[in-house]
């Protein structure tokens, strides 16, 4: 019997992003209903998800929502159509899967978290020195977990020529840095200095910007538009 999957979302949110991700590389079937985020929730998507948020997924009719959890619940229940994860069981399954997890978590927490700070600046030697301080932070938490093990032929998280659960949840906000960072709405020295400065870590953001899986919902000209927008309106404000 299929499993029959519903999945709620809108196509510029980066969180729900990685729903998409999970499902590309999975390669399930599923139904999409698109959430517009930009006016105040239908009564019938908050009896769905009383939070709002997208993305929710109904699976075989029971809802489950926030992204991370999502993801990993696809990734969970396919083992056998790609290995984004393995098993807690398998030998060595539970380290790879706290591996993947303090990555992902180092991700937002060091560099995302730099990154959420270009709407309250408003100079550009401010906004370069966000730039800085997210590749001091990439070359200090998230490079050493990179280096030695991610090559040209195997350029995914552990050395993995698919992508894994890691990439499936920082992908939607990798491709957005690379498509912003050259775009100029976040720090244009980032690419540079990522290169010189964290050579693995930026082999690998590209790597994932380009794959497939990532690109697929991926529309560059209209993020650039809307974070564009967002920011002068948070700049404008503070």
């Amino acid at each position: 019997m299929t499993d029959r999957i519903v999945l709620y979302t809108n196509h510029n949110c980066p969180w729900a992003h990685r729903a998409h991700i999970a499902l590309a590389e999975l390669g399930v079937p599923y139904e999409e209903v698109i959430i517009d985020l930009s006016r105040p929730r239908d009564p019938e998507y908050l009896e769905i998800n009383p939070r709002g948020l997208v993305p929710s997924i109904s699976f075989n009719g029971e809802i489950v929502t926030e992204s991370a959890i999502v993801a990993g619940l696809l990734a969970d229940a396919y083992p056998e159509k790609a290995p984004l994860v393995p098993v807690s069981s398998a030998k060595g399954g539970a380290l790879v899967r706290a591996r993947i997890a303090f990555f992902v978590d180092t991700y937002f927490s060091k560099l995302q978290s730099q990154l959420f700070k270009v709407g309250t600046v408003k100079t550009e030697a401010e906004v370069a020195a966000i730039g800085e301080a997210v590749v001091a932070a990439i070359a200090k938490e998230l490079e050493p977990l990179l280096a030695g093990s991610t090559s040209s032929e195997k350029p995914f998280f552990g050395g993995n020529e698919r992508l894994t659960l890691a990439e499936v949840l920082t992908g939607s906000f990798v491709v957005r840095l690379v498509a912003l960072t050259k775009s100029d709405v976040w720090p244009s020295n980032i690419p540079s200095l990522a290169a010189a400065q964290t050579p693995a870590f930026w082999a690998w953001a590209q790597a994932v910007a380009k794959h497939p899986s990532v690109t697929g919902i991926f529309d560059e000209e209209n993020n650039i538009r809307v974070f564009r927008e967002r920011i002068a309106k948070q700049r404008a404000a503070a």
